[in-house]
């Protein structure tokens, strides 16, 4: 924000900062925040396809999360008052939690289930059927509305799975969105 990088001052109430996931960014934020990392370090930064959000997510695993087919409250940050294929319950944090602070996965990768929903560079389509099959971005569809992965920390366990995808318009923020930055040679 100091340096220009995305004109709006996300609503962080007090956990926002530091090594917790930014949140109230909208996709247009998103999208303006690495174009700016991308002109300042002279590398190219941008948002990952959800090809590719699903599969560092999956971690070369296919089942429901890349943790196996249930998930529990030592492994993320959600809403652990609801059970998945008999998962324990537990007490939910209530708000987004240091990067870092659960295991990562296979890909050594961290809360890639839960704490904020990541936005992605696809536009929002209903269904696969059209999509393309090399990793790419789709950029045809629903382009007002674009897609978010993860679950966040509000969310039952059902919406942290590796296969779930959700959409919203590019100007939507909520305290549960944040991103996932990647780096392309």
């Amino acid at each position: 924000m100091r340096e220009g990088g995305c004109k709006q001052m996300p609503d962080i109430r007090g956990w926002g900062r530091g090594r917790r996931p930014v949140i109230t960014v909208s996709w247009d934020d998103a999208k303006q925040y690495v174009a700016w990392l991308s002109r300042k370090t002279g590398k190219n930064y941008r948002l990952l396809t959800e090809a590719e959000w699903e599969y560092v997510a999956r971690a070369g695993t296919t089942s429901a999360f890349s943790s196996g087919n249930s998930i529990t409250p030592q492994q993320a940050n959600y809403d652990a008052s609801v059970s998945y294929a008999g998962s324990p319950t537990g007490t939910s944090e209530g708000k987004t939690v240091e990067v870092g602070r659960y295991t990562p996965n296979a890909f050594d990768l961290y809360d890639v289930h839960g704490n904020v929903w990541e936005w992605v560079e696809d536009c929002w389509n209903d269904g696969y059927a059209g999509a393309p099959t090399d990793g790419s971005a789709w950029t045809s569809g629903n382009c007002a509305r674009r897609v978010l992965r993860g679950g966040s920390r509000s969310d039952g366990p059902r919406y942290l799975r590796s296969a779930f995808r959700y959409g919203d318009n590019t100007s939507y923020r909520s305290l549960s969105v944040g991103l996932r930055v990647a780096r392309t040679n």
